[in-house]
C-alpha cells in the first residue's frame, strides 16, 4: 500500500489578533503544510457562559485557512472545560488517590465517570458537529487522554459508576467474591454498594479489585470517547482521531482506536528521553538532543496497529525545546527533519508540528513553535520546509507487513502495575527492551494487539509478559509456523489476576511448569552460561523440554520445543541479543550487526537508514551524517 504523505501544524487563532490569521494561513501554505488542527482548547471562547455560543470567530478562522488551501482538523474542546462548568457541576472534578480534588486552573480536571460533565461534552461536540460537520476535513476528540495522570479518579461519581460496572460484570456478590478470592483477609461483600474504590487501604488492596478498577477506568474512557464519536458521526462523514501520548498505558488504546478511523500521537523525543525511560545517565547524555533511537519508533509502530487499517499520524511533533521535562535542551540541527522522516518511514500519513506560533503567555511560554512569539521563523521552520520540498520528489512511502510481530497488551500493563512483585518490573519496560533489541538487529517490527487471531506472514512472533493469552491469540500461536518466543510471565495469570491451575505457562503440547518465581536486586543478576545475565525476574521451571539457554548453575532460561520458545527470565542486553539473533536466524531472517546509532526501517520497496548519533557513521558504504536519513 502506498499513501500520500503530508505535513501540518497546530494553530490557536483564539490566542492571536484576528488580523494575524490571514498572514499565518498564507505562510503555512507557502511552507508546504496541508493540515491545521484547531479548537481543542477553545471552549471558553466558544461558549463564554452557559448557552452563549460564540462560533462565528471559528467559522471565520476556518474560512481563512480554507482560503489558503489548507485542510482543517477540528478538536472537541472537552480537555479544558471553562470555569463556569465547575460552578454548574461542582462535583465534576477528578480526585487523586489521596482523596484530593484536582482543582481548576490547568487542564484535564474532569472525571470520566461524571455523567453531568459527560452530557456537557456530548452537547458541545454535537453543536460543533452540527455547525462544522460539512465544513472540516477531520476531527480530533478531546486531547491526550491520560496525560497528567488523569485516567484514575477516586471521586464519588467514580465510586457509584464502579459499583454499577461490577454489578453488570459479576451479577452477584457471590460471583465477585469467588473471582476476587475475597475469603482471604475476610474481604467478602454482601452488597455491591459496600464496595469502595481501591485507594487509601492500610496496605495493598486485593489485586483483583485493583485490576478491575483499572479495567473499569479504561472502559470509562472508551465510553466518554465513544459518545463524542457518535455525536460527530451524526453530522459528519470526516475521519475522526484522538491524539495519544508516549508511554501512557492506563487505558486500552485499541478499544478507543476501534471507534475511530485514525490514531494519532504526540511525539516529543527530548522530553520523553528525560522522563519516560529507565536508561542510565550515559545513554541520556548521548541522545539528549536527538531522543532515544527506539522510543519514537515504538510508538509509531504501536499507533499503526491502533489506527483502523493502519492509519495513523503524528498530531504533535516537537519542533524545538519543550517546557515540561526535567531538562529541555534544543534539538541538534536537522533533528526536526529527521523525526519527520522517521515517522513517514513507519507509515505516518501526516506529521503536524506543535505549534505554529510559540505562545507568549501562560504555561507553555517556553515551548517552541515553528515561529517565535514575534512571528519570526524559529529553527524548526527551515527543517519543515526542507521536508516539504523533499516530499515533492518522494511523495509516497510504501507500507508493508514487517517480518516480526510483537504483542502489546494494555491489560497486562495494568496487571504488572498492580502486582509487580519487584521494583523495576514494569510491562512497558519489558516489551520496549525486546523491541529495542529487535531494532538493534536491523529488524522491522509490527506491533499487534492481544486479540490478534492470525499470525499469517510473520516469521518471528514475540509475546513477552502477556499475563493472560486471549483464546484467538493462543490458537494463532499454536497454529503458526513462525518462530515464537513467549515469556517471561506469559499466560501466568487468570483474568482475575490469580495463579491458574494447571500452573503456567500452560501451552498445549509444551511441557513446562513454573514452580517458583523470584525477583532480583539490580546488583545481583544471575549469570547465564554463555554470557549475559538474567535481571529483575526469574522463573524456576520444571520441564522435559530442551534448554537452549541456562544459568551457570544449569537452571533453564530459554526452553525450545519445535518452533515455540519460552523465556523464563528477563534478559539483559547481551543475553537478549543472543536470544533474538538465534530466533531471527531460525525464522529465516538476517539479523545485522548495526553500529550503535544506526536503525533501519524497511517499508515495501524502500529502506530507510537513520543515524541517531551525534557523529557521522559509515554504514553500508555510505557516510550517514549526524541526524542523517538515507533511503534507497
Amino acid at each position: 500500500m502506498s499513501l500520500q504523505r503530508t505535513l501540518g501544524t497546530c494553530y490557536y487563532p483564539e490566542h492571536w489578533p484576528e488580523d494575524f490569521w490571514e498572514e499565518d494561513a498564507a505562510r503555512m501554505a507557502d511552507l508546504g503544510l496541508t493540515w491545521v488542527r484547531i479548537g481543542e482548547f477553545a471552549w471558553s471562547r466558544l461558549e463564554p457562559a452557559p448557552g452563549d455560543l460564540q462560533f462565528d470567530w471559528l467559522d471565520r478562522a476556518i474560512d481563512i485557512l480554507h482560503g489558503a488551501g489548507l485542510r482543517v482538523v477540528l478538536g472537541t474542546p472537552t480537555a479544558t472545560p471553562p470555569r463556569w462548568m465547575l460552578t454548574k457541576h461542582p462535583d465534576m472534578l477528578a480526585v487523586d488517590d489521596e482523596g484530593h480534588p484536582r482543582k481548576f486552573g490547568s487542564r484535564r480536571h474532569y472525571c470520566f465517570s461524571h455523567d453531568g460533565y459527560r452530557d456537557e461534552a456530548i452537547r458541545i461536540t454535537r453543536l460543533l458537529a452540527e455547525r462544522f460537520g460539512g465544513k472540516v476535513e477531520a476531527w480530533q476528540t478531546d486531547n491526550e487522554y491520560g496525560c497528567h495522570d488523569t485516567i484514575y479518579s477516586y471521586s464519588d461519581a467514580a465510586r457509584v459508576a464502579f459499583r454499577d460496572w461490577l454489578a453488570q460484570k459479576y451479577q452477584s456478590t457471590d460471583a465477585l467474591n469467588r473471582a476476587w478470592g475475597n475469603v482471604f483477609w475476610s474481604m467478602e461483600y454482601d452488597s455491591f454498594n459496600d464496595i469502595d474504590l481501591p485507594n487509601l487501604t492500610v496496605t495493598e488492596p486485593n489485586p483483583a479489585h485493583a485490576l478491575d478498577f483499572r479495567r473499569f477506568s479504561s472502559d470509562q474512557v472508551a465510553r466518554f470517547n465513544g459518545a463524542q464519536v457518535a455525536a460527530i458521526r451524526a453530522h459528519s462523514s470526516a475521519p475522526i482521531s484522538h491524539n495519544y501520548m508516549g508511554r501512557i498505558v492506563e487505558f486500552d488504546h485499541f478499544a478507543t482506536g476501534r471507534q475511530m478511523e485514525i490514531a494519532t500521537w504526540d511525539s516529543y523525543p527530548l522530553g520523553f528521553l528525560e522522563d519516560r525511560l529507565e536508561d542510565d545517565a550515559a545513554h541520556k547524555r548521548r541522545y539528549a538532543r536527538q531522543g532515544d533511537p527506539d522510543f519514537q519508533a515504538f510508538h509509531h509502530d504501536l499507533y499503526r496497529a491502533v489506527g483502523k487499517d493502519g492509519r495513523w499520524w503524528v498530531m504533535e511533533q516537537q519542533p524545538g525545546p519543550v517546557n515540561w521535562a526535567p531538562h529541555n535542551p534544543a534539538p541538534l540541527p536537522g533533528m526536526v527533519r529527521f523525526w519527520t522522516w522517521e515517522a513517514f518511514a513507519h507509515g505516518a500519513e501526516c506529521v503536524a508540528y506543535f505549534r505554529w506560533r510559540q505562545a507568549p503567555f501562560a504555561q507553555e511560554q517556553y515551548h517552541a513553535g515553528l515561529l517565535r512569539p514575534d512571528g519570526a521563523e524559529a529553527e524548526g521552520f527551515a527543517e519543515a520546509a526542507q521536508v516539504a520540498r523533499e516530499l515533492k520528489h518522494l511523495p509516497k512511502v510504501e507500507s508493508a507487513q514487517a517480518p516480526v510481530a510483537l504483542v502489546f497488551d494494555y491489560a497486562s500493563a495494568w496487571g504488572w502495575s498492580v502486582q509487580p512483585q519487584g521494583a523495576g518490573c514494569d510491562y512497558f519496560r519489558l516489551v520496549f527492551e525486546v523491541y529495542r533489541g529487535l531494532r538493534k538487529l536491523g529488524l522491522s517490527v509490527d506491533i499487534i494487539s492481544p486479540d490478534t487471531a492470525t499470525l499469517d506472514g510473520y516469521a518471528l512472533v514475540l509475546a513477552p509478559g502477556v499475563l493472560t493469552l486471549s483464546e484467538p491469540l493462543k490458537a494463532a500461536i499454536t497454529g503458526t509456523k513462525a518462530q515464537v518466543i513467549l515469556g517471561p510471565r506469559t499466560n501466568a495469570k487468570t483474568h482475575a489476576l490469580s495463579t491458574p491451575i494447571p500452573l503456567p505457562p500452560a501451552i498445549a503440547g509444551f511441557d513446562a511448569t513454573i514452580s517458583r518465581v523470584e525477583t532480583i536486586r539490580v546488583d545481583t543478576p544471575i549469570a547465564a552460561k554463555n554470557g549475559g545475565h538474567v535481571k529483575l525476574w526469574f522463573e524456576q521451571i520444571t520441564t522435559s523440554e530442551m534448554a537452549i539457554e541456562a544459568t551457570q548453575d544449569g537452571a533453564p532460561i530459554l526452553l525450545q520445543s519445535g518452533n515455540l520458545g519460552y523465556l523464563a527470565g528477563w534478559p539483559d542486553e547481551a543475553l537478549l541479543r543472543r536470544i533474538l539473533t538465534r530466533a531471527a536466524t531460525a525464522a529465516g531472517l538476517t539479523p545485522l550487526d548495526l553500529p550503535q546509532d544506526i536503525r533501519i526501517r524497511d517499508t515495501g520497496q524502500t529502506q530507510f537508514t537513520f543515524n541517531h548519533g551525534p557523529d557521522p557513521v559509515i554504514y553500508n558504504g555510505q557516510t550517514i551524517p549526524f541526524a542523517g536519513v538515507a533511503w534507497r
